[in-house]
């Protein structure tokens, strides 16, 4: 089978202009597919920069969701920067950015006029709210998001207090929706030829992703039976020495955990071999489990839950993770080499292509002047 050195995105050409996290991953994502990504930026730079663990002015975040791409610096203030940006329009086929509404309007690059200039761009704006709407003047970043989407109602205690999710799944989610969606309207134009303005909502992707089975109590619209939220059959087991997550939403999966587990007596009840059964009796069910495992280390559960194909698995804390044996078996985490700033470790891009391979070894992310 003959194999490309080359990305599935080989020679597809990206300016973004966007910044903190939503768009610059999407724009990371094309980058890894073999895209020709040009981070343009003000000459402040992206403010993502100076956020959170930092070396001069390239931070942790930045490098994870700008590495393989370009630098240039822009300020469409000036003289001849509008000059300088009709040509990075004519040059690109796909166009990110994630301003609040109306921004690109006032700095004079409506889609309109960009369109004009290149009638096959692939322009992607990606807002908070969307483009107009009670909320479009609402400056959106993941944790309100979180809140107008019911993420943080998911995740609400026991008693009811709503609580954020530790990480920014929205901007994260969005930026994978967009990813999709470029490459969805690059399809259609290499059918068509036509460029095409793509437009993604945070809230509409969060709220997307949360449906499935976050919201399954507001599918119906008309009378039907109400289950626990799912959330509530999520949880965690404290082992000898930490912790572990395990499952058994279906009979043949609780089997495989009880054999996980040894076999134990306390679990050989008849009222536990049916799901309906465990529900029916859920508080000694939990309790049972908590029991057992609180008896056994991480790697005793580990090894039985892998012997019996439960569904079953050690929480990894940080440093964990990293060492995990299947996360360096799959290779999931790569180096790169920031110059000056010294070297960087980044998530390695998780589809694997068998013909076209996503880019193997990224490049550095653009550093500016300290």
């Amino acid at each position: 089978m003959e194999v490309s050195p080359m990305g599935p995105l080989a020679g597809i050409k990206v300016l973004d202009l966007s910044q903190i996290v939503s768009g610059p991953m999407a724009g990371a994502w094309l980058a890894d597919q073999g895209a020709d990504v040009v981070k343009l930026e003000s000459p402040e730079g992206d403010p993502v920069r100076t956020f959170g663990p930092r070396k001069g002015r390239l931070s942790a975040i930045y490098v994870a969701v700008n590495r393989g791409k370009r630098g240039e610096r822009l300020d469409l203030k000036e003289g001849q920067a509008p000059a300088r940006f009709e040509t990075w329009v004519r040059w690109a086929d796909v166009l990110i950015e994630n301003f609040r509404p109306g921004t690109m309007e006032r700095l004079g690059f409506p889609y309109e006029r960009c369109a004009a200039l290149n009638p096959r761009l692939i322009w992607c704006s990606i807002t908070g709210f969307g483009p107009d709407g009670p909320y479009a003047n609402l400056r959106a970043y993941d944790p309100v998001v979180q809140a107008a989407s019911g993420l943080c109602a998911i995740q609400a205690d026991a008693d009811g207090t709503p609580r954020l999710v530790g990480t920014l799944v929205c901007d994260k989610v969005t930026a994978l929706t967009a990813a999709q969606a470029i490459t969805a309207a690059l399809f259609h134009r290499e059918r068509t030829g036509e460029g095409q303005k793509v437009e993604i909502a945070m809230l509409d992707a969060a709220i997307a992703f949360n449906w499935v089975e976050g919201m399954y109590n507001q599918v119906f619209l008309d009378p039907a039976d109400q289950v626990p939220e799912y959330a509530s059959f999520g949880r965690l087991w404290r082992a000898k020495d930490g912790w572990v997550s395990c499952s058994a939403l279906q009979d043949v999966e609780f089997r495989a955990l009880r054999e996980a587990l040894g076999n134990p007596e306390a679990l050989m009840d008849p009222a536990f071999e049916t799901a309906a059964g465990r529900l029916g009796r859920l508080a000694d069910f939990l309790k049972t489990m908590a029991a057992i495992c609180a008896t056994r280390s991480r790697d005793e559960l580990m090894a039985g839950f892998t012997a019996a194909g439960a569904v079953g698995c050690r929480v990894n804390d940080r440093s964990e993770v990293i060492a995990d044996p299947q996360v360096r078996h799959n290779g999931c985490l790569v180096e790169i080499d920031q110059g000056a700033h010294g070297r960087a470790r980044v998530a390695r891009h998780p589809i694997r292509f068998s013909k076209t391979p996503a880019v193997a070894q990224p490049g550095p992310a653009p550093a500016l002047e300290d």
